[in-house]
């Protein structure tokens, strides 16, 4: 691997695990330092990051991580499900053998992460499946769509994954179950099936999701406090 592409799918896996935050500002003198690149070939690595959705590149503010305001979050919750169906349909339609081969290894690495228990990992291995199911799909209009969407969706996802009560891991396992279901439905070539699962694995997600978006109200007796209710 170049240094080039090492410092790009380094530089993904920070967005996608909060190590950049969204809306930071990258410093690109120190950060093209640090992966060994000079100016030319760093800009190409963040062009090529913001044509992907991982950043914006602005004048006059230079390379900024993609946000996740209440605007795109409201598009998220809005275009998630409608793509996701649709990319499963096309996968149980065009899936090819070695790709199935590589949505089973994906889903191996999948296992083995939530066996760890570490939410990071466990995301972008969640993150590398659906990236498969996208390139099943072999539509070129829905695969850039796919890919921005799982950068947000890798991103909430930490909090599924950071769960530590028991109905968090019911969750988790269920997740790893849906996995299994739609490989096999894939394998099946069965596309209504495929998207039935797909309806009930963003079922699954989306209410961490929200709860994201949505933080936890403050408990009862902060809310007095803060409020001077000493009722």
């Amino acid at each position: 691997m170049s240094k080039k592409d090492a410092c790009i799918a380094d530089l993904k896996t920070r967005v996608l695990t909060f190590d950049l935050a969204p809306g930071a500002t990258l410093d690109e003198v120190s950060l093209s330092a640090s992966y060994g690149l000079s100016r030319t070939p760093f800009r190409e690595v963040l062009q090529r990051l913001a044509g992907e959705g991982y950043i914006n590149l602005e004048a006059n503010k230079g390379a900024l991580v993609s946000a996740m305001d209440f605007a795109a979050m409201r598009q998220f919750f809005q275009t998630a499900p409608i793509v996701y169906c649709a990319i499963s349909r096309l996968a149980a339609e065009n899936a090819t053998l070695p790709q199935i081969k590589m949505l089973k290894a994906a889903q191996f690495d999948f296992t083995k992460a939530k066996a760890s228990l570490d939410a990071g990992t466990m995301a972008l291995a969640n993150h590398r499946f659906h990236e498969i199911t996208g390139a099943m799909s072999a539509n070129p209009y829905l695969i850039p769509a796919m890919g921005r969407l799982l950068i947000d969706h890798t991103r909430m996802s930490q909090r599924f994954y950071r769960g530590v009560a028991p109905q968090d891991g019911v969750r988790i396992n269920q997740s790893a179950h849906h996995h299994d279901l739609l490989i096999e439905a894939i394998e099946r070539g069965s596309a209504e099936e495929a998207v039935e699962i797909t309806l009930d694995h963003w079922a699954l997600s989306r209410d961490e999701i929200e709860r994201y978006v949505w933080p936890d109200a403050l408990p009862d007796d902060t809310t007095r406090r803060t409020t001077g209710d000493r009722t």
